[in-house]
């Protein structure tokens, strides 16, 4: 029996030495954003708009192509095409510069809707952020509540040994009966068994919080206790969930913008110098240089004008409804939390109240114990109404940690 003892106390020792180093809840969040592949990609595609933007101004800058056209349509017997339309042959060599011009506040109005694709990007990588974070931060809580529990039930542990030494011998004095001390044996095992099974539960969620933030490590280390944000305090209009609503509307009256812009008359220029010629007199000299403009005016496109409006305002009319559903979502989910948050302080203020009652009452009967004015069952009676309240104190630590979560996830 004592040989075991001291095995299960090795084996104990070893794990909390492998608890070494502590690790704590920022670390875990800002690694597992620096992890994340999802953040990655937004970011990129945000690199990438920045490139479209340059791009377009490019593309409002003098272009200039080498144009060559060669052609040759024979005639024989006769046939062939008409000679008029195609001259038989024509050799053409030209460097062409072209520009567009098109109206300033177009080019404004394309540039702004580059610019809120990338605020739409940057609302996506907040929002991204905040589901993160509140996962990590929501199995960081469950891994350390694992903690918490395995820590209690090693103290509760080492409180039974110390017993069991006291009553063994007593026992032998027969101060105990056998069957009195083999019940409370029973008792100290159980609480073994209840030790391991809480550290399995702790490495297993804890490997999960390392899955989860993108932790490549195995080693179990022994986790700091969260400090989250006790606040209540929130602003609708100045957090993520609202800005992208307000992304939304810019961006469909800059689409309205480009719609409009769309029928705005085109003007475009050009001039090419080289060579371009017949081969029919004199090619020798028809080297040259031309120059040209172009101008497209729209008349008539069968209401498509309008129809692309009617499509924006079914989705400003859509985003105003998914606007006013989240808006009174977010207060509803507010008020639950905070109320939720009362109720679980008010109820550890009473558990906190009941623990020093049996705490009190485990002492007292300590002391009767080791001189045999108590009976062995009562005790454990004591020590496991002092086991059921922690347990229930630590339960409602854990969900006051992770309502203060959800709260933070909403205020942030």
């Amino acid at each position: 029996m004592n040989k075991k003892w001291h095995i299960t106390t090795l084996f104990m020792l070893f794990a909390f030495l492998s608890f070494s180093q502590n690790n704590t809840l920022d670390y875990y969040i800002t690694t597992s954003l620096s992890n994340s592949p999802l953040l990655k990609s937004y970011e990129n595609q945000i690199l990438s708009n920045r490139l479209d933007s340059q791009i377009l101004r490019a593309t409002l800058k003098t272009q200039v192509n080498f144009l060559s056209n060669n052609s040759y349509a024979p005639i024989v017997n006769g046939y062939g095409y008409d000679e008029v339309i195609t001259n038989k042959q024509n050799v053409s060599a030209l460097v062409q510069a072209s520009k567009n011009f098109p109206a300033k506040n177009n080019i404004t109005a394309q540039l702004r809707a580059i610019s809120l694709q990338n605020q739409s990007l940057l609302d996506t990588i907040r929002l991204s952020e905040k589901d993160l974070i509140k996962t990590v931060s929501e199995q960081y809580i469950t891994a350390y509540g694992d903690l918490v529990t395995m820590n209690f039930n090693a103290e509760l542990f080492d409180l039974l040994k110390n017993e069991d030494i006291i009553l063994k011998k007593l026992t032998q004095s027969n101060v105990y009966k056998q069957t009195d001390y083999l019940s409370f044996y029973v008792t100290l095992q159980q609480q073994e068994l209840t030790l391991l099974q809480s550290q399995i539960q702790y490495d297993a969620d804890y490997l999960t919080l390392n899955y989860v933030a993108g932790i490549w490590d195995t080693t179990i280390i022994q986790l700091q206790e969260p400090h989250l944000m006790d606040t209540l305090q929130y602003n609708f209009i100045n957090s993520v969930f609202y800005k992208r609503f307000a992304t939304d509307s810019l961006r469909i009256e800059n689409e309205k913008a480009l719609i409009k812009y769309e029928y705005k008359p085109k003007l475009g220029g050009y001039a090419d110098a080289g060579y371009n010629s017949s081969l029919a007199f004199q090619p020798y000299k028809n080297f040259g240089v031309s120059a040209g403009f172009s101008l497209t005016v729209p008349i008539y496109d069968a209401r498509q004008r309008t129809l692309k409006y009617s499509k924006l305002d079914i989705q400003e009319r859509t985003r105003l409804v998914n606007k006013d559903f989240f808006r009174n979502q977010y207060f509803q989910q507010v008020a639950q939390l905070t109320k939720q948050l009362h109720a679980t302080d008010a109820l550890v203020t009473k558990i906190n109240e009941q623990i020093s009652y049996v705490k009190t009452l485990i002492t007292a009967n300590q002391r009767l114990l080791e001189t045999g004015d108590i009976r062995i069952a009562d005790y454990v009676l004591a020590i496991n109404n002092y086991l059921t309240a922690k347990n229930l104190l630590n339960q409602n630590y854990i969900s006051r940690l992770k309502v203060l979560n959800q709260i933070n996830y909403w205020n942030r």
